[in-house]
């Protein structure tokens, strides 16, 4: 299954109509620049928010990229707390690879 066949898969079990366009590049771009200046659960908060002012102000296409261009203008200028963490200043663990060739195969 892909995005398209979960939005329509979506849509149907929503009772929404098929034929409204979707422009998922907007989203997903609109949720990556609010995950990265203002916090990662904001993001899909921000997806639904859009989603509601869509529903309330008009489907259009152009409708939905002004809203979602002021999100984004505010995400954009969006200031963290002081201390507060920074979402790309990821700690994980790096795996130790030192024993795995180009193939992926272990050769210790």
């Amino acid at each position: 299954m892909n995005l398209h066949d979960w939005i329509d898969e979506l849509s149907d079990v929503l009772d929404l109509d098929p034929e409204i366009e979707i422009d998922e590049a907007l989203v997903l771009d609109l949720a990556r620049v609010v995950a990265h200046t203002v916090e990662r659960p904001a993001a899909p908060v921000t997806a639904y928010l859009l989603g509601l002012a869509a529903g309330a102000q008009g489907t259009d296409p152009s409708t939905v990229e002004k809203l979602a261009a002021r999100a984004q203008q505010l995400a954009e200028g969006w200031e963290r707390p002081a201390g507060a963490p920074d979402p790309d200043d990821v700690d994980d663990d790096v795996p130790d690879d030192s024993g795995v060739d180009h193939t992926g195969e272990r050769f210790d």
